[in-house]
């Protein structure tokens, strides 16, 4: 009820009163399950005073706890309510008409009224003169009505004749699923003769989506729609539908002919991945550009599954290796830039060179290779 009750609360913008059956326990599972109501955003709960299992209240056999339980069970409910912060409404039902007498749920019903109920409700009541019996309870307090369509206890009114008796709620539980059931059997009944139900009988494509809010949605999608960059050259103009597509980290990305050349036979594509912000951080003395080479030099990460697939082929600067190894768990601890600078130091890091070859705890392959 509660998982259910969260997908409807969010899905309209009215009040929700959920059944909360006899609170499924004691007074305080009763507190439990009035609580969990009011997190999934319910504006009202039905609390009644069946034992367990419970019945539908227009069906024989049903019983009811005592008096003094039953009012227990609505004093936890205001007592849940009111640890909560919460407005969530209480209506407080009982079947003791039928399980006991009309009198025995008048006095059931002014002993919620007394414990803080906010609206009082004895289904299965079974004439007009029992309906406003009720509604002559604690005037101020309002009162449900239950109109079982197709045959229980009580007399089926419109609102307007509850309304004249005093009732200010009233449910129709079997209407929507009752011509739900029709519709489905004669959609059934037309495809199994061979024929399809009839175009007036159903919505249209279009409507449905418009119930299930796709127009809305596509709406709000545009909000966040982007428009593909071109990449382009130094003198800005634009490459051709032929030039290889890059994919950028960086807002903006320059691509040379030579870093788009393969230094390799890979059939796969690899994603060119260009910084300038590693160019622009060094100046031109010496020991920095000794730096700054050993930076721009590029690497190539490749990240091969267990299965054998690969996940990830990229050429980037090794500058920006350093930053992409706080976010890769397998590099994690991994000075690729001391790596590099060893290298350097030895005479320079040759092309193709593996600085690392590891497996990480998943079990994917990690290499990083001097291009």
């Amino acid at each position: 009820m509660v998982d259910q009750g969260r997908q409807i609360t969010e899905a309209v913008s009215i009040p929700v009163i959920g059944d909360g059956d006899n609170g499924y326990g004691n007074a305080m599972n009763v507190k439990r399950t009035v609580k969990g109501f009011i997190q999934a955003g319910f504006a009202g709960i039905i609390i009644e005073d069946q034992v367990s299992p419970k019945a539908c209240g227009h069906t024989r056999g049903r019983k009811v706890v005592s008096t003094e339980e039953a009012v227990m069970r609505i004093k936890a409910a205001v007592d849940a309510r009111r640890e909560s912060g919460s407005d969530i409404v209480i209506v407080a039902r009982t079947d003791s008409r039928q399980a006991v007498s009309l009198e025995e749920s008048l006095r059931r019903s002014r002993a919620f009224a007394d414990v803080g109920a906010d609206v009082l409700f004895i289904d299965a009541l079974a004439s007009r003169e029992e309906m406003k019996a009720l509604c002559d309870i604690s005037p101020l307090l309002p009162k449900m009505a239950n109109m079982l369509e197709g045959g229980g206890k009580t007399p089926i009114l419109n609102p307007i004749e509850l309304e004249q008796l005093g009732f200010k709620i009233v449910s129709y539980p079997l209407s929507l699923i009752g011509v739900s059931i029709r519709a489905m059997e004669d959609a059934l009944a037309a495809i199994k003769s061979g024929r399809v139900p009839p175009p007036g009988s159903l919505p249209s494509f279009d409507e449905i989506k418009d119930t299930l809010g796709f127009n809305n949605y596509y709406e709000e999608e545009k909000r966040y729609s982007i428009n593909p960059v071109q990449p382009s050259d130094q003198s800005g103009t634009e490459y051709s539908p032929q030039t290889t597509t890059v994919y950028s980290t960086e807002p903006t990305t320059q691509v040379t002919p030579e870093q788009n050349q393969r230094t390799d036979n890979l059939d796969e594509p690899v994603v060119e991945v260009v910084t300038p912000y590693v160019y622009d951080n060094y100046s031109s003395d010496d020991s920095r550009s000794h730096q700054s080479g050993i930076l721009s030099r590029t690497l190539r990460l490749k990240i091969t599954g267990r299965d054998g697939l690969e996940k990830l082929d990229v050429r980037i600067p090794a500058g920006f290796l350093e930053g992409m190894a706080r976010v890769i768990p397998g590099l994690g601890g991994i000075n690729i830039m001391q790596m590099l600078e060893d290298a350097s130091a030895a005479g320079g890091p040759e092309s193709g060179k593996i600085l690392l070859d590891l497996n990480d705890a998943i079990g994917d392959r990690i290499q990083v290779l001097v291009e």
